[in-house]
């Protein structure tokens, strides 16, 4: 069951959505009128979801090539986005569009952005480090080139 792809989507929509609900849990219960520790709250979530975004990247790709991790990360991050924007504000005793409309596109871009640049950094550093896949295999195909035996032509 784990090697199928719609596990490992989901299992990725929850652990992104569940940073969301611890987030928007503590601000509830600990800080509740509090702008700065809501706005301190927001900053941290994004950023832990641009960190668990950036080592799954970095793992992953240097296993498989983009055509397999890829969409697995995209549409995992893309359901955890909509879990975040539609759900987790029941979590905090809110509705989605509470705020209006323009909180509402603003989370979405903002969620947007730092999947996009923890995938994004996650990645670039496995190619930096040569640690993706097709660095690997690039690397592999040097080194069966250059371990193979000369051929001799005969005349």
């Amino acid at each position: 069951m784990r090697q199928q792809r719609w596990f490992r989507i989901t299992v990725l929509a929850i652990a992104l959505f569940a940073i969301n609900a611890v987030a928007r849990l503590v601000v509830r219960i600990g800080f509740d009128d509090a702008d700065s520790a809501q706005n301190w709250a927001t900053i941290i979530m994004f950023a832990l979801v641009a960190l668990v975004l950036g080592v799954l990247t970095f793992l992953r790709c240097q296993q498989q090539k983009p055509g397999d991790w890829l969409p697995d990360v995209g549409f995992g991050a893309l359901a955890g986005m909509l879990l975040t924007v539609l759900v987790g504000p029941f979590v905090s005793g809110n509705g989605p569009f509470t705020n209006g409309a323009g909180d509402f596109f603003a989370q979405i871009w903002l969620y947007t952005g730092c999947a996009l640049l923890g995938t994004l950094l996650g990645f670039w550093t496995a190619v930096m480090l040569g640690r993706d896949y097709r660095s690997k295999s690039l690397k592999a195909y040097t080194q069966a080139r250059v371990t193979r035996p000369r051929r001799v032509v005969r005349r």
